[in-house]
C-alpha cells in the first residue's frame, strides 16, 4: 500500500497521521483533498461501529484504503458516559467548555478514587476486498474537580494523569502524542500492520 486516506478534515490529526505513516513509506491524504463532500452519519452504538462505518462508507465511495477513527471519554462512575456522545455531551451545538461543565456537574460529590476514566480511540482500516480491521487504544486517568492547563482540547483540562502528576492539558503536543489514546492505538496498529496487510 502506497496511499491511505484519513477520514477527517482536522489538519492537526492529518499531520499526526502523516508523521506516523511516513516511516512506513505510505502517503497520507484526507477528506481535505477530495472535491466532493462526504458526510457519514455516526449512528453506531460503539466506537468500533462508528469508526468502521466511516472507513467503509468513504472507502467504497472513493475506491481507496481509508483509515477512520472514533474517540471519546469513558467515566466509570457514569457507567461509561459520555462515551460515543463525548463531543455532544451537553447537547448538539455545545462546545468543549459546556461539555466539561456538564461532566463536572454529573460528578459533583463523587470522591477522587471513584472518578476513574479513560480516553478511548478506535482506528478502523478499510481496504477494498479485505475485511475491515479495528484496533483500540486507551489512556487511563482521573477526572479532576476543576480545570487546569492550556494545551489540548475537549476534556483535556479535567483529565488528570497520575503517572505524570499533570492534567492532559498541561502536556505539550509532543509529550501528549507519546502517551495519548490515539498514540496508543497507532503503536498497536504498527505492531499489527505486517500481519494484517
Amino acid at each position: 500500500m502506497s496511499e491511505l486516506f484519513i477520514a477527517t478534515k482536522n489538519k492537526g490529526k492529518v499531520a499526526e497521521f502523516e508523521t506516523f505513516f511516513a516511516e512506513m513509506k505510505i502517503e497520507v491524504k484526507s477528506l481535505l483533498d477530495l472535491n466532493e463532500e462526504i458526510d457519514v452519519v455516526e449512528d453506531g452504538l460503539t466506537f468500533e461501529e462508528n469508526a468502521m462505518k466511516k472507513a467503509e462508507e468513504i472507502g467504497k465511495k472513493i475506491g481507496f484504503p481509508v483509515l477512520a477513527d472514533d474517540s471519546g471519554l469513558e467515566v466509570d462512575a457514569l457507567d461509561g458516559a459520555p462515551g460515543i456522545y463525548s463531543a455532544r455531551y451537553a447537547g448538539e451545538g455545545k462546545n468543549d467548555e459546556e461539555n466539561m461543565n456538564k461532566l463536572l456537574e454529573e460528578l459533583s460529590g463523587v470522591e477522587k478514587d471513584q472518578r476513574t476514566a479513560r480516553f478511548v480511540c478506535v482506528l478502523a482500516i478499510y481496504i477494498p476486498g479485505k475485511p475491515t480491521k479495528t484496533i483500540r487504544g486507551t489512556c487511563e486517568g482521573i477526572i479532576a474537580k476543576e480545570q487546569k492547563g492550556e494545551y489540548g482540547f475537549g476534556y483535556d483540562p479535567v483529565f488528570y494523569l497520575p503517572e505524570h502528576g499533570k492534567m492532559m492539558a498541561e502536556l505539550e503536543k509532543t509529550e501528549k502524542n507519546t502517551i495519548s489514546h490515539r498514540a496508543n492505538a497507532l503503536i498497536k496498529l504498527k505492531e499489527q500492520w505486517a500481519n494484517w496487510f
